[in-house]
């Protein structure tokens, strides 16, 4: 196991209990994000949403009395390393619940410690449809993979009315989930898929599929990618002339994305879960907080692991116990309205909300229309 850059991080308000209290008085939640690697900027905001949702709670009296403690561990986005953080967590931190700020390989591997353990644990973003699969003790507050392809369909035939399109498809969890998704609904839309072309996790120059794609003529281009990828992407497909409308996904939803692809992010869409244009106080207040924490602009990720570590303390109160299977039930009551929606679990513990579309205007997130079917975007129940 890989050294620990972040072994714990724990936050106590002065105003919400003595500063002398113990650690053994506070409640302990596990979290792991990659803090370091390839997926570093991602893991800074999942663990800044993360440590956001324990300051809020706490500065407000804590859980039943008690403070809540965030143990974090950084993951490096590396499955391998997701065991035995999971497994120190639970053996030697002795965490209640475990969120997951990080992506779906590492979750993967984690869930299902969690699910032997039978300690409850929550997936904030990552989107295998394994990971709800490992058992009963596992949840998540995001969209599925193939959930959120299929409100790409809708975007791209319904929405925008585009039905010549080439997918651009990254090769792991993320990207196959996406695609299979995304092609299972393209015929219901009008759509008609020109090609699928594939890249790995490692790839930066996009010379081959730019060129194949600037052949095809689409009318659109569905693409999943992160931002470390997709920027490079998404400039190197404008600087060649492709100016039909590129579609991407949360992967994208990071000011990160707009700084890499620069002036080519203009106009780029993307399904995800954070309304930046919200009216809803749950939203407006978690961005105003993030920002003024942070000091950089809040993105799907940070607002995905605020959730689903205020999903976490919601339970825990409700349950008035640190028993696991209380808190298991307590969670799979859930009825929370947060940042990313109001968030329920169906029985294989997935949720069912609107998907929030967003476009790049003048070098920043916003609005561009709302997804809204109960039936497209309803999750699995087994």
């Amino acid at each position: 196991m890989k050294k620990i850059t972040l072994i714990a991080l724990t936050v106590l308000f002065a105003a919400a209990g003595p500063s002398s209290m113990a650690a053994a008085d506070t409640i302990k939640i596990g979290f792991h994000a990659p803090l370091t690697g390839f997926a570093a900027s991602d893991g800074k905001s999942a663990s800044e949403g993360a440590g956001l949702a324990i300051e809020q709670v706490n500065s407000a009296g804590g859980v039943n009395g008690r403070m809540l403690e965030l143990v974090v561990y950084d993951d490096q986005a590396k499955p391998a390393q997701a065991i035995p953080i999971a497994n120190k967590l639970i053996g030697q931190d002795k965490v209640v619940m475990g969120v997951s700020g990080s992506y779906s390989g590492p979750t993967r591997s984690a869930a299902g410690v969690f699910q032997e353990a039978a300690v409850p644990y929550i997936a904030a973003y990552a989107i295998h449809p394994d990971i709800t699969r490992a058992g009963n003790y596992v949840f998540r507050t995001s969209f599925l993979g193939e959930v959120q392809g299929r409100g790409g369909a809708k975007l791209i035939g319904d929405l925008l009315n585009k039905k010549r399109v080439v997918v651009v498809t990254l090769q792991n969890d993320f990207g196959k989930s996406l695609a299979a998704g995304f092609k299972s609904k393209a015929a219901d839309f009008g759509i008609k898929i020109l090609n699928e072309y594939q890249y790995s996790i490692k790839d930066r120059q996009f010379g081959s599929i730019v060129a194949k794609v600037k052949a095809d003529k689409p009318d659109a281009v569905y693409a999943s990618g992160y931002y470390f990828t997709a920027g490079p992407l998404v400039s190197q497909l404008r600087a060649a002339g492709v100016k039909v409308p590129i579609i991407g996904q949360e992967g994208y939803d990071s000011q990160k994305f707009i700084e890499i692809a620069g002036p080519a992010a203009e106009g780029i869409i993307i399904t995800t879960s954070l309304d930046r244009d919200s009216d809803v106080p749950e939203t407006k207040n978690f961005i105003s907080a993030f920002e003024k924490k942070a000091g950089f602009k809040a993105d799907m990720v940070a607002a995905s692991a605020h959730t689903a570590v205020l999903v976490a303390a919601d339970a825990l109160k409700r349950a008035g116990s640190t028993d696991p299977e209380a808190i298991r039930k307590s969670v799979a009551a859930t009825n929370l309205r947060v940042s990313t929606g109001t968030i329920s679990f169906n029985s294989l513990g997935e949720v069912l909300k609107a998907v929030q579309n967003q476009i790049v205007k003048n070098g920043s997130w916003h609005r561009h229309s709302v997804i809204d079917d109960p039936a497209l975007l309803a999750p699995p129940e087994k």
